[in-house]
């Protein structure tokens, strides 16, 4: 039997997913050198790392308004492998003027589908199996895209989760709210109802644009 929630607690909790519940293993870039080496590209994992975070920050949403199905799956495709050719052509001179493998793309963006490259964060199993045996309704709102749904099955997540929310398939990506509303209508709730916990700005601007109070964690 679920113990009944407090009063005052919120009906439900809307969950970043990466850097709030799951994480890598290890940088990226140790991923991105270990199977460009397969393509004949050579590059330094700490390269790479330094590239990475400034490519994604000036990159387009991952959001496809009105995508779905294969066309969808090839937009994510096509977006990460923009982000994965800037990341290498960033990474160091001698990369700038590569006649770029196509095939390198495709084969990172499969292998970080794969959920030995991922972690659960050891503080996040514990509360949420509490959470959602005391009736708490958990769900996540992600600037992600499809292969999350597998990861978070795989990461033995999925069970406590009522709903998963993903940009590239909501059309639009923190900070706005339309992710968040989509979340909302899925659980048939209001915002007051429900607490949204992340850990990066767009979490906090997103949640309150959507009128949705906000807890941030900050991890290392």
């Amino acid at each position: 039997m679920r113990e009944p929630l407090s009063p005052g607690a919120p009906a439900a909790l809307l969950l970043d997913a990466m850097g709030t519940l799951i994480g890598l293993r290890q940088p990226v870039g140790h991923t991105y050198a270990e199977v460009a080496r397969r393509h004949g590209v050579i590059v330094e994992p700490a390269a790479i790392n330094r590239a990475f975070p400034a490519v994604l920050h000036q990159a387009p949403p991952l959001a496809f308004p009105g995508l779905q199905g294969p066309e969808l799956l090839a937009a994510e495709q096509q977006w990460w492998g923009q982000r994965i050719e800037d990341t290498f052509r960033s990474a160091g001179d001698q990369l700038a003027g590569l006649d770029w493998p196509p095939q390198l793309s495709v084969e990172l963006f499969e292998r970080f589908a794969e959920p030995d490259l991922w972690q659960v964060y050891p503080d996040v199993i514990g509360p949420m199996g509490r959470w959602h045996g005391a009736g708490l309704r958990l769900a996540v709102v992600s600037n992600f895209d499809q292969r999350l749904h597998g990861l978070l099955e795989a990461l033995g997540l999925a069970q406590l989760l009522e709903l998963v929310v993903v940009s590239s398939a909501a059309g639009a990506a923190k900070p706005s709210p339309q992710p968040f509303q989509l979340a909302l209508d899925g659980l048939g709730l209001r915002p007051e109802q429900v607490w949204h916990v992340g850990d990066s700005p767009e979490d906090v601007a997103g949640a309150r644009a959507a009128r949705i109070s906000c807890v941030l964690i900050q991890r290392r």
